[in-house]
């Protein structure tokens, strides 16, 4: 398969070149059928004080693994699927729905003696009500052998594979030897070496309890809050306190899992990658921030994030780049209510959107009133940001964690031509303020054309004016406009190997433009 480039960053065109890739992408899950149910409340039932929904509405999704194959069909990977499903009305319409999505169904094995997962929600004016989960309590032996045998029939040609263990019993036994047997570290000469398939497959385990795969040494395991502190054995702090914490505790989420990367999801609070050692190319963290809106019953937004983390690693994007875009398919549907997934165009649409998403002085200024009313810490920053790359990116999520809030104010295109010269900037200020927007730590663009950004800091008066860079406070002529209202002002890393003279240098050295 094609490998994309390491300079991509997040433009409106990407999910449309990893659709085009079409890379192969094994899910082997716990399949479940997410029931929603919405109607009217009136009264309350004679035999307990108890809501009465009149039931107006019933829609059906696949849920569980069977959500992440869904995901994954609709950013155009090809999917193979295997799971363990009964022969009852909930299995015929998840099979239905999987292959209406162009789901390959051929390895989901149905079984008389199996009860499909079901979870039906019973909600009225946008509120949950009530919850009932339907679902075996004992699998069927002969159901998991025949999952079992399924595996080595799908693995071949996959570039990728996506254990979905949810702890309903569909990946032990006879299948989770199936899994280390053919996906797992083998035994050479006394040397840990990948199993003959494992070469070139990109394995992801996204499960409740991602310490039991610790022996498969994954590739990428995505735990949320809850199921990073069972790795950790012990409780994470609440709020912004939690990636600090998970930072601090890096080394042991590594070893607990046996993982490569850990993508730990933190709800409202984004993600938090860590690796070991890192690298001026992929640091050893990194962070995303979600953008939330108002309260939906939204269900399987972290469904979304691995399969757009999935499909983005198969293609060969760094880590980074395929985290902040599944962090960016991941706003796409907990926006919605329900289970739902996030197709290629919405994805093109949702990165669509931030362009011409630069504020004028007076829009900003209301903006940044409000959050100041919400109690939150204002950071602003400014810079060229010409030719995104990685010590840009660091470099704002330094920032972000400075405050609540991240402004960037842009050079103007006739401002970057007077610092920079007469052949700068490479992209048009429209084109860099949707880059910028796009990034999860972003929150608000402004174009400036002023000499310095003075003007701006004495309107909106930032608790905090970052600046990166080889400078002392002292050196920038800013540092007296901010200090005159009580602000401060912080110098951020130096990335001098990340510059974008340098990287415009390696380009002509190589011949190698921008490709269309």
């Amino acid at each position: 398969m094609a490998r994309l480039s390491n300079q991509e960053g997040l433009a409106d065109w990407l999910p449309g070149r990893l659709a085009e890739e079409r890379p192969v992408v094994t899910v082997i899950g716990d399949s479940i059928l997410d029931g929603w149910w919405d109607g009217t409340i009136e009264r309350f039932c004679r035999e307990a004080p108890a809501p009465v929904v009149q039931v107006q509405r019933r829609d059906f999704a696949p849920g569980g693994a069977a959500n992440t194959a869904m995901n994954l069909a609709a950013m155009g990977a090809e999917v193979r699927f295997i799971s363990l499903i009964g022969e009852d009305p909930a299995g015929r319409t998840l099979l239905d729905q999987l292959r209406s999505a162009g789901v390959d169904v051929s390895h989901v094995v149905s079984h008389p003696a199996m009860t499909t997962t079901t979870k039906f929600r019973v909600s009225s004016g946008g509120q949950v009500m009530l919850r009932l989960d339907d679902s075996a309590t004992d699998l069927p032996a002969e159901g998991l052998r025949h999952m079992a045998d399924a595996i080595p029939e799908a693995l071949p040609g996959s570039s990728a594979v996506v254990l979905c263990d949810y702890g309903a019993g569909a990946l032990e036994g006879a299948v989770r030897e199936a899994i280390l047997e053919n996906l797992g570290p083998g035994s050479e000469g006394g040397q840990s070496t990948p199993a003959v398939v494992r070469q070139d497959i990109l394995v992801v385990v996204d499960a409740h309890y991602p310490g039991q795969w610790a022996d498969l040494k994954p590739d990428l395991a995505t735990p949320n809050a809850q199921e990073a502190a069972r790795l950790l054995g012990t409780e994470l702090p609440g709020g912004a306190a939690r990636c600090p914490f998970v930072e601090a505790h890096a080394d042991q989420l590594l070893r607990a899992s046996g993982a490569g990367a850990v993508v730990v999801t933190l709800d409202r609070e984004g993600t938090l990658t860590v690796r070991p050692g890192g690298t001026s190319q992929e640091p050893a963290t990194h962070r995303t921030w979600a953008r939330p809106q108002a309260e939906k019953q939204a269900s399987g937004a972290g469904d979304t994030f691995v399969a757009a983390l999935t499909i983005a690693r198969a293609a060969g994007l760094p880590l980074t780049t395929s985290v902040d875009l599944a962090q960016a398919a991941a706003d796409v549907v907990v926006h919605r209510p329900g289970t739902s997934v996030c197709t290629t165009d919405e994805l093109a649409k949702h990165l669509r959107g931030f362009a011409d998403t630069a504020l004028t002085d007076a829009e900003l200024a209301r903006q940044v009133e409000e959050h100041r009313r919400e109690g939150k810490r204002i950071v602003l920053t400014n810079g060229c940001f010409d030719v995104l790359h990685r010590g840009h990116t660091r470099y704002l999520n330094q920032a972000k964690q400075l405050g609540d809030v991240l402004v960037v104010a842009l050079n103007s295109d006739s401002s970057v031509r007077k610092l920079k010269g007469p052949d700068r900037p490479v992209n048009h200020e429209a084109d860099r303020a949707a880059v910028i927007a796009a990034l999860s730590c972003v929150d608000h663009v402004i174009v400036f054309d002023t000499p310095t950004p003075i003007p701006l800091i004495d309107l909106l008066q930032p608790d905090i004016y970052a600046k990166g860079g080889d400078y002392t406070p002292e050196m920038l002529q800013e540092t007296v406009a901010v200090e005159r209202y009580g602000g401060t002002v912080t110098i951020l890393d130096y990335v001098a190997e990340h510059s974008t003279t340098a990287v415009l240098e390696r380009i002509r050295a190589t011949g190698d433009g921008p490709q269309t």
